[in-house]
């Protein structure tokens, strides 16, 4: 479909109220008449449900099938869907949350989860916002040396404070790593690597569910001594540092480099979901347009982003230097990430929101949209951002499918993501945990019974 008719089925929808009814308020719903898209097996199922009927209950999917299988309960609110298409409320998995306007922007982009990252350049997590995607926090481990006993009180101390997700970063040994994962999964959280002293490869082995950014697991690819000075200085700005030569070596690597068909083999063939965070340079490539005509735009203040695009040009304002840099890493970063999509590696959706300009919801379509562009047919990308974290997360729950006893986020489309992974932005109906919250569009909703 044509970016201008996706762009103006946004403005349609985005013309209509945001509604948000109380906090905890429930109601028997029933959807009728769309396509229900199967999102399982990372992708690759197909057992779509034409002239579906879907009823939720108390914030549960309770039925699901076809309509003439399907009974719709005598109390349910229903919704005409007719010609529409089903799929569940989408997952960022790398996130800031700072205030009310990034929950709103989130939501009104189908973001019905986050795992919210918080702290630095991307500020506090702002908690009790109303309406709000489901937050599931992370918290790091291992930015300091320290010893494997001091590591894992910090662990055991996030757990007790409600913290979901462990990031555990590069002042990690091999043998600090495997044991933090192990007491991780004891506690109930999932772990993301971010890694330095200990190598991707034993990484992945120990046990990781997954690694996050292309730039960062790419560095099992470096030369040893490259790899080490990056980890003893993984931030920097300066285009000298062992961060960025890195970085330029990436950028000079042949996609036809035999290191890098063996690398991806590790990758895809140890068990770990990789997050490339492609949006982080997303600004940097050829094809990106201005993010903020976006419509969702609309709710977002310039000043709560990190490095934000320029509102007339869409681009950074970096100087020339950074500018020509950040653009090669890029480049390097598509042709990297189509070797580990070649060698079979699955994946998880996170924008990084807010740096380098990335934003709420709005990010998290552009990355789905790169997913594709790196080989992930549409319905491969969908499951990134929604079944698969449950498949790759201990913890998660039943969120990221359309089926009987699953969580109740669910978003109705007016065009078919199948088709094209940009028609996910045709949103007209958001439902987070039974509880329509925003997008109300041309479905129209009658009392069953009378």
């Amino acid at each position: 479909m044509p970016a201008s008719r996706i762009f103006e089925i946004c403005l349609i929808s985005l013309s209509l109220a945001f509604t948000s009814p109380a906090a905890g308020a429930t109601e028997t719903l029933a959807i009728v008449g769309a396509t229900v898209i199967d999102v399982s097996e990372s992708g690759s199922g197909d057992s779509d449900l034409v002239d579906a009927v879907v009823v939720i209950e108390d914030g549960t999917i309770t039925a699901v099938g076809p309509r003439s299988e399907v009974a719709i309960p005598a109390d349910a609110r229903v919704l005409q869907a007719e010609g529409r298409f089903i799929v569940p409320g989408l997952t960022d998995g790398f996130a800031a949350l700072n205030n009310q306007s990034y929950a709103d922007a989130y939501l009104e982009c189908g973001v019905t989860s986050i795992i919210a990252v918080s702290g630095g350049r991307r500020g506090p997590l702002a908690t009790g916002l109303e309406p709000s995607p489901r937050v599931s926090r992370l918290e790091s481990v291992g930015d300091d040396r320290g010893t494997l006993d001091e590591h894992v009180a910090v662990l055991e101390d996030l757990a007790a404070d409600g913290v979901d997700v462990a990031l555990l970063m590069y002042e990690l040994t091999p043998e600090q790593l495997g044991a933090l994962i192990l007491r991780a999964h004891e506690l109930g959280m999932a772990t993301i690597g971010e890694l330095g002293r200990t190598s991707y490869a034993e990484g992945i082995a120990a046990g990781l569910d997954a690694v996050v950014h292309t730039t960062r697991y790419s560095l099992g690819l470096a030369p040893k001594d490259m790899a080490r000075a990056v980890a003893e200085r993984p931030f920097s700005n300066d285009l000298k540092s062992p961060k960025w030569l890195y970085y330029l070596w990436l950028t000079e690597l042949s996609p036809h480099d035999t290191r890098l068909a063996e690398y991806a083999a590790i990758l895809a063939g140890g068990g770990a979901a990789l997050m490339p965070t492609f949006s982080l340079l997303h600004l940097d490539r050829p094809w990106a347009g201005n993010p903020w005509k976006d419509p969702v735009a609309r709710l977002l203040d310039p000043a709560d982003i990190n490095a934000p695009a320029d509102a007339a040009s869409g681009r950074h304002t970096y100087d020339a230097a950074h500018q020509v840099a950040y653009s090669a890493v890029a480049r390097a970063q598509f042709l990297i990430e189509e070797a580990y999509h070649r060698a079979g590696a699955r994946y998880l959706a996170g924008s990084a929101t807010d740096v380098w300009g990335t934003m709420p919801g709005i990010s998290l379509h552009t990355e789905l949209e790169s997913l594709v562009r790196v080989g992930l047919i549409p319905r491969e990308a969908l499951a990134a951002a929604t079944s698969n974290f449950a498949s790759v997360f201990p913890n998660w729950g039943r969120r990221g499918e359309i089926k009987a006893g699953w969580v109740a986020d669910v978003l109705v489309l007016s065009e078919d993501p199948r088709e094209d992974i940009r028609n996910l932005r045709a949103i007209e109906t958001v439902v987070l945990g039974g509880r329509i919250v925003g997008r109300a569009g041309p479905p129209d909703f009658e009392e069953h019974g009378d």
